[in-house]
């Protein structure tokens, strides 16, 4: 007679469509199936936020894993292991009996685990004459290679979206920082807010919109919250930094014009007579005599010359 696994909980427990839903699947794992145990419990680990499981029912499964003798989990083998509950209460760190049947309820409703009661509620394995394990009852693995797939899709959405999360809050970091190191300067300087009767009218009311945008971000927020947030701080950052460089730009415009104004000024023709005062006592008529007197010499004109 081929023993008959059982698929009801023992005592008071009720069974849901989901057990039942999890039984179907679990009896469908394709033999060939084969998953590394820790890597998938690192997997659920990261998709913990959308399974619906506590920390310290992931504690349990660990605890659950360790009683496994392999680390491969495959489809084709038996993957119940029956450990009581003060041994399993020790290898979870101690855990109290009651969190620990609590925590156990949660891995079951969660998918990751089914339960295979005996009779009489007890977790134990009956053996054959060779000494192989014919018939286990306490906690079934088989959810964990089965919806590896699916453990793995729910984890690298996770961190695709913690990664979102991240980069979009770097930028509104950085953005904060711009905005108001900008505003000191310019009112340190005194750049002007308006350029043709349009813009704020002080950078005090610049910095009154920054801080409304500011105090507008929630502390616990989504990225889809914190997209448009990082948008206007962004637009507002541009702004500001574009009035910085049209002050910039009016800057070096004056100070060429300033410059050109000196140059022309500079250039007198008759400065050549200001700055040799000699000439103007006699010594360009002693040079033309000289150069008189050096026209009229003939022959060779000597080295020194």
């Amino acid at each position: 007679m081929e023993p008959y696994q059982s698929t009801t909980p023992f005592g008071r427990r009720s069974l849901t469509l989901a057990h039942v839903a999890t039984q179907v699947a679990a009896s469908s794992r394709p033999p060939e199936r084969i998953v590394h145990k820790w890597q998938i419990f690192r997997t659920i680990c990261t998709a913990r936020p959308r399974l619906g499981v506590s920390e310290r029912a992931l504690s349990v499964l660990n605890a659950l894993l360790t009683f496994h003798p392999e680390t491969a989990l495959s489809g084709e083998d038996d993957l119940v292991v029956f450990p009581s509950n003060h041994q399993l209460a020790l290898r979870a760190h101690g855990m109290p009996a009651s969190t620990l049947r609590r925590h156990l309820a949660a891995l079951v409703d969660a998918g990751l685990i089914i339960r295979r009661d005996s009779p009489n509620g007890k977790r134990y394995a009956r053996k054959g004459r060779s000494g192989e394990i014919e018939l286990a009852f306490g906690f079934e693995l088989s959810p964990l290679v089965v919806r590896a797939g699916e453990f793995e899709s729910l984890a690298s959405a996770i961190e695709a979206e913690a990664r979102a999360l991240k980069l979009v809050r770097e930028r509104i970091t950085i953005c904060r920082r711009d905005i108001a190191k900008m505003i000191s300067t310019g009112i340190e300087e005194g750049v002007p807010t308006r350029r043709a009767g349009q813009g704020p009218t002080d950078w005090h009311e610049v910095h009154k919109g920054f801080r409304a945008i500011v105090e507008a971000i929630p502390r616990t927020a989504t990225c889809a919250e914190l997209e448009p947030i990082a948008e206007t701080l962004s637009q507002l950052a541009d702004d500001i930094l574009s009035l910085l460089k049209n002050h910039i730009k009016a800057e070096n415009l004056s100070a060429n014009e300033s410059h050109s104004g000196r140059h022309i000024q500079n250039s007198n023709p008759d400065s050549f007579i200001e700055l040799e005062p000699g000439l103007r006592e006699g010594g360009g008529r002693g040079r033309s005599q000289n150069n008189k007197r050096r026209g009229c010499r003939k022959g060779p004109i000597p080295l020194d010359l």
